[in-house]
């Protein structure tokens, strides 16, 4: 099956419309790993064709997080970053060059929940590592 024709499929078995702006949004995420702001996939739509505004990409992007396609990645205050990638994981941010990447869940073990106070219903979890990624620590040595 064409990438296109699954997403399409996806799309519809969420019960969302397929329009072309919705499908241009939901593509670009598919196409990338890392973790653009609303902004940043409105600039690449518009490259290709200067159609889209930026209601259109946000309205998008909300009702792709509702159905559970799409998820709001929030690794630094007031930057909300979107992620196609919606099974657990974990992330890296580079202190350096800002870069995201991707931690797989079962990369990191022994984060343990059970040792969380009483009374809190934890839900779930994410851990953000922040460092020096190895470009830039090749670009610093």
């Amino acid at each position: 099956m064409r990438q296109q024709d699954a997403i399409i499929q996806t799309l519809k078995a969420k019960g969302l419309r397929v329009t072309p702006q919705r499908f241009a949004v939901y593509a670009n995420l598919l196409d990338r790993c890392d973790h653009p702001t609303a902004e940043q996939v409105l600039s690449d739509l518009n490259q290709e064709a200067p159609t889209s505004s930026q209601s259109t990409v946000y309205t998008s992007l909300q009702a792709l997080c509702e159905v559970g396609l799409v998820r709001e990645v929030l690794l630094e205050e007031g930057v909300c970053r979107y992620d196609a990638n919606v099974l657990p994981h974990h992330h890296f941010c580079c202190r350096c060059c800002g870069r995201i990447e991707d931690i797989a869940w079962e990369d990191l073990q022994g984060v343990s929940i059970d040792r969380v106070r009483s009374g809190l219903q934890v839900e779930s979890y994410e851990v953000t590592l922040r460092g020096c990624c190895e470009q830039c620590q090749s670009a610093n040595s």
